[in-house]
């Protein structure tokens, strides 16, 4: 596929595709006229990359960490600092943190939503006129963090 596909199936602008390729993230082939050709393993890819840009990680982490992804329960992180792997842990960390975010407020959502079928509230049938029930604290105001990227399994060894 050509880079506009690449483009429209991962939902990732040109010039950032051409970005992941400048810092050796991305590796199209090329047709015999230059064009980048790119297969069908390259959606993921460029779907791997910008969850572990959105987490925080630098391009230069993601590139070590990359190759790894493809088999995720051998990784072997070849010259793995001591920061590398202090960014790494407190990202897993941050992640941590974020996932119970969502925990609660998922759970808040759903115990809203259960007192309001329980209430015959809106949406369930009733009439209007129904008393209102007041939302959960945690529906208030918005989580602390942003909406996590797609997870992957990541481990690394020095």
């Amino acid at each position: 596929m050509r880079i506009g596909e690449l483009s429209e199936r991962t939902g990732t602008p040109r010039r950032m595709l051409r970005y992941y390729e400048e810092q050796g993230l991305l590796v199209p082939g090329r047709s015999a006229n230059g064009y980048r050709e790119y297969d069908e393993r390259c959606v993921d890819r460029v779907l791997q990359i910008r969850g572990l840009l959105d987490s925080g990680l630098p391009t230069r982490v993601i590139k070590q960490v990359l190759p790894c992804l493809n088999q995720p329960r051998a990784i072997h992180v070849a010259g793995a600092t001591p920061e590398t792997i202090a960014l790494l842990e407190r990202e897993r960390d941050r992640m941590t943190q974020r996932i119970e975010c969502l925990v609660r407020s998922r759970d808040a959502i759903s115990g809203y939503v259960e007192a309001v079928r329980r209430a015959g509230g809106p949406g369930t049938g009733e009439a209007a006129g129904t008393p209102a029930l007041h939302a959960p604290a945690a529906l208030h105001a918005p989580p602390a963090v942003p909406e996590p990227a797609p997870a992957y399994d990541l481990a690394v060894s020095a």
